[in-house]
């Protein structure tokens, strides 16, 4: 008896597409990733005014990290943040920010949390500080590129 080759062929042909495409589609997916200071269930509502810096991180733990003001007292900070790639875009979609703030005893004087819509874009400065021996104006690219040689006058090029 003959086989139909033919429609097994399809078969393989449909089931090596589906498996294509579940495999696109799952490399789009979002992935969600939590990064930093987790905190426990409740161990914020722990926290009150008075309590020493041992207390606090005997409830909250070690924190991501601490400042010092002025020299009037310390603070604590834990950061949390929570990620999500789609493809090779990383989007921040949540932070949390715990601050705890110290007297200069040592004390909790105040504390809040902060979540990335309290935080502020700060604008970087985009100036450059000159690299000496490399002049990249356009006359001396030209130069350059005429001469064959890549090399600024104090690596020994000729311009």
């Amino acid at each position: 008896m003959l086989r139909n080759r033919s429609g097994t062929s399809r078969r393989l042909a449909v089931w090596a597409a589906a498996a294509g495409a579940a495999l696109i589609l799952a490399g789009c997916s979002p992935q969600v990733e939590r990064r930093g200071y987790i905190p426990k269930p409740g161990a914020f509502d722990q926290i009150n005014t008075g309590m020493t810096k041992m207390e606090v991180e005997g409830i909250l733990g070690t924190p991501s990290t601490t400042a010092s003001v002025q020299f009037k007292g310390d603070s604590y900070y834990y950061i949390s943040s929570t990620t999500q790639d789609k493809a090779f875009l990383t989007e921040e979609t949540d932070r949390e920010v715990i601050a705890i703030r110290f007297d200069e005893a040592g004390l909790v004087k105040s504390f809040g949390t902060y979540g990335l819509e309290d935080g502020r874009v700060v604008a970087l400065n985009g100036n450059q500080s000159p690299v000496y021996g490399e002049d990249n104006s356009i006359v001396s690219m030209m130069l350059r590129s005429s001469k064959g040689t890549r090399t600024g006058p104090m690596l020994g090029g000729r311009i």
